[in-house]
């Protein structure tokens, strides 16, 4: 009896025991685990601190890329680690430090002949181009899945060289990515202890290139917005040299009303027109349409100006000086761009318009009334082409005066192809007819009236349909 029961003491000490041990072995785990964690928070943190201090600095995509590869290589003691970015299908690595093994194996002997043999990796590395599906890089940017090999000698999926420093002993590859969008993957080769990396350097290896991820995508971030305010000052200045150029008060001339209105699509409008005086009875009218928009088509705008003023005062016929004009373009513009231009001189001596067109939309003229009562108008129509489209011997023969009497109570009406061509919600395009029409309806108003009234018709008909070109109106009433 006395047996049995100092057994049953003796098993109840040992199962006490057990019990005991194995709660301090899971204590003793856990702690460990806490101290990794711990361990993991600390080195995120510190990369995290690292990006953001190199984002402030205002470091390159390049550079970036640079200093995770160090951070990582820092953080998991890897011995090299290299970023590949993702291009479209295409991967290609962009940052490497240590040798890192090439994506695809190095022809045999090429390393033996070379001396500064981690610049010649290096140079491999970032002049390889591979799918996104290839290789283990590939397919952790495919999958969007992070790949651990511990033993990487014995894995079929691991590249072999011949190369003893090349040797991949384990590795970790993980994508780098924000959100949907996959920028591409960071690989690690090697731990400096010449272990195997383990669950942990893993999970490290993923929150790095998580943050990594973040960090990259504000650096892009942050240089659109720098891109976009640069253009935005670009774009504020061109528009102040446009005002600038662009004339908000006309000669006084006697029995001539004269009045424009303008109305870029964009900040800065590729339309352009001019009133000038030539002398006491002449005055020079000009409008024209650059092609395309934005800042090239009003610094063309502008060069097209500032020779027309000074080719009018030398030459009398506007055709003779929209020849001279096509010479002087035909050397500023690039082989895609044109101006399309009427230069048109009023003689209020002689009663008289001389005008001359290059390409561009139909003048129109709106006639006193006649005998009937009605006011009429008439679409001047002449020859001629576009600056800077054709050589001088086949421009010059194109363009030609066209002399008519501009009596009393006649209106001349110069506009821009961004009149016509406003569409409404169902696609129709305003047209010259209508137009006509508005001009004959406001021909016993001002010409400021006038130029208000064409807009105010035009949004009428367009409604809510949004505005694709530039609007010019220039129009010239002889009182």
């Amino acid at each position: 009896m006395l047996l049995v029961f100092g057994m049953g003491v003796a098993l109840g000490a040992g199962v006490g025991w057990f019990f005991w041990w194995t709660a301090r072995r899971e204590i003793v785990r856990l702690d460990e685990q806490r101290q990794m964690l711990a361990q993991e928070k600390l080195i995120v943190f510190d990369f995290v601190h690292s990006m953001v201090a190199a984002i402030g600095e205002g470091v390159t995509r390049q550079e970036l890329f640079e200093r995770v590869v160090h951070s990582a290589i820092l953080s998991t003691g890897a011995l090299s680690a290299c970023i590949f970015e993702r291009n479209g299908d295409q991967l290609r690595g962009v940052a490497v430090e240590g040798l890192f093994p090439p994506h695809r194996p190095i022809p045999a002997g090429a390393l033996s002949r070379i001396s500064t043999r981690t610049k010649f990796v290096e140079q491999v590395l970032k002049s390889e181009i591979f799918k996104v599906g290839e290789g283990l890089v590939g397919a952790s940017a495919k999958t969007g899945q992070g790949i651990l090999i511990e033993n990487a000698l014995d894995d079929p999926r691991v590249i072999k060289h011949d190369d003893p420093s090349l040797e991949v002993r384990s590795v970790i590859v993980v994508p780098i990515s924000f959100r949907d969008r996959n920028i591409g993957a960071l690989a690690m080769v090697n731990p400096s202890d010449g272990g195997s990396f383990g669950e942990n350097d893993f999970s490290l290896a993923v929150s790095l290139a998580e943050q990594a991820g973040l960090a990259i995508h504000n650096l892009d971030l942050m240089a659109t917005q720098i891109e976009k305010n640069k253009l935005d000052v670009d774009l504020n200045l061109a528009h102040e040299i446009q005002n600038m150029l662009l004339p908000k008060e006309f000669p006084e001339t006697p029995n001539l009303q004269v009045a424009t209105i303008y109305k870029p699509a964009q900040k800065v409008g590729g339309d352009l027109y001019d009133v000038f005086p030539i002398d006491e009875n002449r005055l020079g009218i000009a409008i024209a349409d650059v092609s395309g928009k934005g800042i090239p088509a009003s610094l063309l705008m502008a060069i097209c100006q500032s020779n027309l003023r000074h080719l009018a005062r030398h030459l009398g016929s506007p055709a003779a000086v929209l020849r001279q004009l096509n010479e002087v373009m035909l050397g500023e513009m690039k082989p895609d761009m044109f101006v399309t231009i009427i230069y048109a001189v009023l003689d209020m001596s002689r009663n008289e318009l001389i005008l001359s067109r290059g390409g561009h939309e139909l003048p129109i003229i709106v006639h006193a009334t006649d005998r009937t009562g009605q006011a009429h108008s008439e679409f001047l129509s002449s020859e001629g082409m576009a600056l800077g489209m054709v050589p001088a011997q086949i421009f010059n023969d194109a363009v030609a005066d066209l002399t008519i009497p501009f009596a009393k109570g006649d209106v001349l009406t110069l506009y821009t192809d961004g009149v016509t061509e406003a569409v409404n919600a169902e696609g129709v395009e305003f047209g010259n007819g209508r137009l006509a029409d508005v001009l004959r309806s406001l021909r016993g108003r001002s010409s400021q009236e006038m130029t208000q009234g064409i807009l105010d018709r035009i949004q009428l008909f367009s409604g809510t349909t949004q505005q694709s070109d530039d609007f010019t109106v220039v129009i010239a009433k002889h009182l």
